[in-house]
């Protein structure tokens, strides 16, 4: 039995697992992939931070300038190894965590493939980004073998030549689609259901999210009627282009679902008012030769890539709890516990979430080093 367990080698688990060990606590970090941070280092080749180096960091542990203002996908695992490494951070790999529950005895129990874990905490830091989504046209049995999700993407290059249908306008199919009207594909097209609000990475030379920390300090109508105006100023009017008005600001759909908003290069504007990417409407079917759009066109497609977002996950692991909401996010996430013993740290859905996860991290760990202090003094 451990004093804690924690399941997850991103950023959020490797901050609480450090944080552990700097207060004597017996802590082992459980991930499923074979690496640290391996959900990172799945990612696409090109991804980059969306949110600048100044708010991604982890607490006392700055990125190096030579990594720029935003880092690329392979510097951040980079970072994510040495800061676990530098703190001493105990990691054990291939570990799949599938269920938790109260341990009549005290603690939880904690069912993993092959093995069954004992340990008087638990903090789960998956994140918000833990399992792919396909859109029901996709799903199952009838998911065509050329439709894939994000997550499966890794460059342009095995689409050269090839006409691409990306699904959904978030930052990561705005991306893909740029990579792939610059590196061959014959053509590309995005399939856009709602909307997105759209904001630059960076401005002048200037990183896009210098103002965030103030900005989400202010009631909702005034930080969406700001950054409305910068969209007007940075982006400009792309409805003459397919992407109309979004039915919301940024920050009103970021509390109320946690996402809204494209972050991305100017080039993605550039490839979209030259027709490179063709925007078109949501998909309703597929068919041998592309999709059938809900406006009743259709779009011509020899591989359809799904950027559809993802889900927690945690229903299989903890949806009998009842520590969960709706939409499957926790209850708690202010790295408070949910339940005696469980907390959830990385589910705040804010810009910069992998800078501002640290400072959840910490709380949770004082949470638990305070229960341990606790119990020692209560003893006899």
């Amino acid at each position: 039995m451990t004093d804690a367990l924690v399941i997850g080698s991103g950023p959020s688990g490797l901050a609480t697992g450090a944080e552990l060990v700097k207060r004597g606590i017996d802590v082992t970090v459980l991930e499923r992939g074979e690496r640290t941070a391996a959900a990172w280092a799945g990612r696409y080749d090109g991804l980059r931070f969306n949110t600048s180096r100044w708010w991604s960091a982890l607490p006392g542990a700055p990125f190096p300038r030579a990594y720029g203002w935003f880092p690329t996908r392979d510097q951040y695992v980079r970072y994510l190894e040495d800061y676990a490494a530098a703190r001493h951070v105990p990691v054990r790999h291939g570990v799949t965590v599938e269920r938790l529950d109260p341990a009549p005895e005290g603690g939880w129990n904690v069912a993993a493939t092959g093995e069954d874990l004992h340990s008087t905490h638990v903090v789960v830091a998956t994140g918000v980004f833990n399992v792919p989504v396909l859109p029901d046209w996709a799903r199952g049995d009838r998911r065509p073998r050329n439709v894939l999700h994000a997550s499966d993407y890794r460059n342009a290059m095995p689409y050269r030549g090839r006409r691409v249908l990306v699904v959904g306008a978030g930052s990561t199919g705005m991306e893909i689609a740029r990579e792939l009207a610059d590196d061959g594909a014959a053509e590309v097209s995005l399939s856009v259901r709602t909307a997105p609000n759209i904001l630059l990475r960076s401005s002048g030379g200037l990183p896009g999210d210098l103002s965030v920390p103030l900005i989400l300090r202010l009631p909702t109508d005034l930080a969406d009627s700001i950054l409305s105006a910068v969209q007007r100023a940075t982006v400009g009017d792309l409805s003459p282009f397919g992407l109309g008005h979004p039915p919301a600001g940024v920050i009103a759909q970021l509390r109320e679902r946690g996402a809204g908003t494209a972050v991305v290069d100017k080039e993605v504007l550039d490839a979209i008012r030259d027709d490179r990417i063709r925007v078109v409407a949501a998909v309703d079917r597929l068919d041998d030769d592309g999709a059938r759009l809900v406006d009743g066109s259709h779009v011509g497609a020899d591989v359809v890539i799904a950027a559809t977002g993802y889900t927690t996950g945690l229903r299989e692991m903890a949806g009998h709890l009842d520590v969960l909401d709706a939409r499957g996010m926790p209850r708690v996430v202010d790295g408070g516990e949910v339940m005696a013993g469980l907390r959830f740290v990385g589910y705040v859905p804010r810009p910069g979430l992998t800078g501002y996860t640290g400072k959840l991290a910490r709380v949770a760990a004082r949470g638990i080093a305070a229960a341990r202090d606790d119990t020692a003094v209560a003893a006899p």
